[in-house]
């Protein structure tokens, strides 16, 4: 008589945790928020916001993962973790779902240039926005100027961190 735990068990019919599906995503968020606590020395900031690029990432390649609400918790996760005023990308990222709704909704097909375009403008103002609010509270006189490499190595990172993510999203709907 065969061990039934050594037996093969099929995976056809099979179904994934809820956790797998739900949790990840924002699970991967939340770890590429945490990436800004690193230690790396730059003399400007060069680092990308890896948090928004994993939000965008998730928004763009799944819309129906998420609901526009999602941007507050995950927003004060990041605030908390990169050190940037409490409720700045809380509100930049709840601003920047719902701006991608309202184009999702006037676009009838979307290919993946419209994927970047859009990332591009998202990114864009959530980093001005970010030294806007950094500026308002107090953080000092941070030049538009400096964050502009910032801006540009982010979005040219989007595409890698867009395949990343499918990667992912392969593994979490896999039975």
């Amino acid at each position: 008589m065969i061990d039934p735990h050594l037996q093969h068990v099929p995976r056809l019919g099979r179904h994934p945790s809820r956790f797998r599906l739900a949790g990840t995503p924002v699970i991967t968020v939340m770890l590429g928020s945490l990436a800004t606590t690193l230690p790396v020395i730059a003399q400007s900031p060069v680092m990308p916001p890896f948090g928004l690029l994993l939000l965008l990432s998730w928004r763009l390649l799944r819309p129906e993962l998420w609901r526009t609400w999602i941007g507050v918790p995950l927003g004060l996760f990041d605030d908390i973790a990169s050190g940037q005023p409490i409720g700045s990308a809380m509100c930049l990222w709840t601003i920047t779902l719902i701006g991608i709704d309202a184009v999702e909704h006037r676009m009838v097909w979307r290919s993946y240039r419209q994927d970047w375009l859009i990332a591009t403008f998202a990114i864009i103002f959530c980093i001005a926005g970010g030294v806007f609010f950094a500026r308002i509270t107090g953080g000092g006189d941070i030049k538009l100027l400096l964050v502009a490499p910032q801006m540009v190595w982010t979005v040219l990172l989007f595409p890698f961190v867009v395949r990343q993510c499918a990667r992912i999203d392969r593994w979490r709907v896999m039975a």
